[in-house]
């Protein structure tokens, strides 16, 4: 069986989608009877069928590097010639509408990921009904799909009151060996010329709207220089008073390391779908201060950290004084248990191959002559006879 996956949000140095893309490959590599390749963006179009092809693109400037291929019909092209058995959409954009495309001419399952809240990012830039809008939108792509897979309960509750049933709760994981309490150092502090007591909390991640980026820097301002916040996911290092950006570490090592050097990660996003540098800090044994909002408020509780009820920056800033009230170490050592227990990549990909395995043995075991629901947009899916009628 080929797996092919394929989505714009992927670059060298996007965030939680690129991390889940290729510790997948990576698993799918060790699997006898499956192969997986992946379709993304890149600097030049090269077809590699079981590794990373790529169409070019220009970088979006203002972005984590994302580049973006305006060639539907070249996407669908390279996507056919692939020859896969089964493909995973990773957006709602033209990756999504030639991935329909080609499932429906080869006669195999198409599965969609919702892994980013696209309805609310639109809707906070654009105003709630252009949101409103955007969600029908994501009813009419979405309905056409045998499955879509969401990361936490909260958006599959949100994609199932839009109106959609073939919702599926797909958990991410996290590489527990790479991202270990064991990678804690000092040296981090010392790079930052830290004075002894001086409180670190780290941040990883985009600075886009939905991280609310200015009520993080507001609550620091708060706290004054008792307090530090490393921020990761700049374009280069930079210090104003209390905080300090550093750019994107690349390599997931590097990201561990400074994750677990610091007290805690905090994260005042409210949109996020799953939270994956949540984990990752969980699993570095280090706490972490959120937002009681969307993902989020399912991984952390009081038992591995602590959340301010709303995106507020004087919230935050007393929850942060109120983590250094409880015991530091002992949250962080909940914390990775309870990503060791619940949340690694074998975990989490070996449910997904029985949700694959499923679809691709119901397709092939349909006769000739007979089509899917799932390609017409009302519904539960259900098998019925091709004709006129519903043509």
């Amino acid at each position: 069986m080929h797996l092919v996956d394929t989505t714009l949000f992927y670059s060298p140095t996007s965030g939680g989608v690129r991390r889940y893309l290729n510790a997948k490959h990576s698993w799918y590599v060790r699997q006898k009877a499956w192969r997986h390749s992946l379709l993304v963006p890149g600097s030049e179009t090269a077809l590699h069928p079981g590794d990373v092809s790529t169409i070019a693109g220009r970088i979006v400037p203002g972005t984590f590097n994302y580049r973006l291929p305006l060639a539907p019909r070249r996407w669908t092209q390279l996507l056919d010639e692939l020859q896969p058995d089964l493909i995973e959409a990773g957006d709602a954009f033209h990756p999504a509408w030639s991935a329909l495309e080609v499932a429906a001419r080869r006669r195999i399952p198409a599965v969609a990921f919702f892994h980013s809240h696209l309805p609310r990012l639109v809707g906070m830039r654009c105003g709630s009904g252009i949101g409103r809008l955007t969600g029908r939108y994501l009813r009419w792509l979405y309905e056409r799909f045998d499955l879509v897979f969401a990361p936490s309960r909260v958006m599959c509750e949100y994609l199932r009151s839009l109106g959609l049933t073939r919702v599926v709760q797909q958990p991410l994981g996290v590489d527990a060996d790479v991202f270990h309490p064991d990678r804690r150092t000092s040296t981090l502090r010392r790079q930052l010329g830290l004075g002894e007591g001086v409180r670190l909390l780290a941040y990883a991640g985009r600075f886009s709207a939905e991280k609310n980026i200015p009520v993080l820097q507001q609550a620091f301002a708060l706290l004054g220089p008792d307090y530090h916040l490393l921020m990761i996911g700049g374009e280069q290092r930079r210090q104003s008073g209390n905080v300090t950006v550093l750019p994107y570490r690349r390599d997931s090592a590097e990201l561990a390391q400074a994750l677990a050097s610091a007290d805690a990660l905090v994260h005042a996003g409210t949109a996020e779908t799953f939270g994956l540098v949540v984990l990752e800090a969980m699993a570095c044994g280090r706490p972490v201060v959120g937002v009681r909002a969307a993902a989020v408020a399912e991984l952390v509780d009081d038992r591995v950290g602590i959340t301010a009820e709303r995106a507020d920056s004087r919230l935050l800033a007393q929850a942060i004084r109120d983590l250094y009230d409880r015991d530091i170490e002992a949250l962080g050592r909940a914390a990775r248990a309870r990503v060791a227990a619940h949340y690694s990549w074998d975990r989490a990909l070996q449910q997904q191959l029985v949700v694959y395995a499923g679809l691709s043995e119901k397709k092939r075991t349909l006769p000739d002559g007979w089509v899917t629901a799932s390609r017409v947009p009302s519904g539960d899916q259900q098998v019925l006879p091709a004709g006129p009628s519903r043509s």
